[in-house]
């Protein structure tokens, strides 16, 4: 009973200007290793605002999903998905998934794209059970062994 109720007490909105330093604190406290800095996060809000969104849980922000659309709108690609430890396995990421897809078939893009860690088989999961396929292996993807599987998913455009 509790997992459903905090998942329908979450919302998943639009990330806003005055989200921004706690979206900076929960990316580091989501992905420990190599976090967006600041200014990084600040500009993608910048570009990509119209697809950043986030999970609110009663005002506190648990986690987000970040994509960048080609200007064709053909392919878009997840920069960004993560979901706080304490929120976990609660749908979360499921839902900031469906909500992102969602969007991007109402605006009529055709693909969508994201590179993953081979081990994170958690991820993994996930994204076949949306129907994303593994389109390949990349080798030093991010940088000497820093490896990727990228797959896809098609809208339909």
């Amino acid at each position: 009973m509790r997992r459903s109720t905090q998942r329908q007490s979450a919302i998943v909105r639009l990330a806003s200007e005055q989200d921004l330093d706690r979206l900076s604190l929960i990316d580091q406290a989501i992905f420990t290793d190599e976090p967006y800095p600041f200014f990084v996060l600040r500009q993608l809000f910048e570009v990509h605002g119209s697809r950043f969104l986030v999970l609110d849980h009663s005002g506190e922000l648990a986690g987000y999903s970040l994509l960048a659309t080609a200007p064709d709108h053909q392919q878009c690609w997840v920069l960004g998905l993560g979901v706080v430890a304490h929120a976990r396995g609660l749908g979360h990421g499921r839902r900031l998934m469906e909500e992102s897809i969602d969007l991007l078939t109402a605006d009529r893009v055709a693909e969508l794209r994201l590179s993953v860690e081979p081990g994170n088989e958690i991820a993994i999961k996930l994204y076949r059970s949306l129907g994303f396929s593994v389109l390949g292996h990349r080798p030093s993807y991010f940088g000497p062994g820093d490896d990727r599987l990228i797959m896809q998913l098609t809208l339909g455009g």
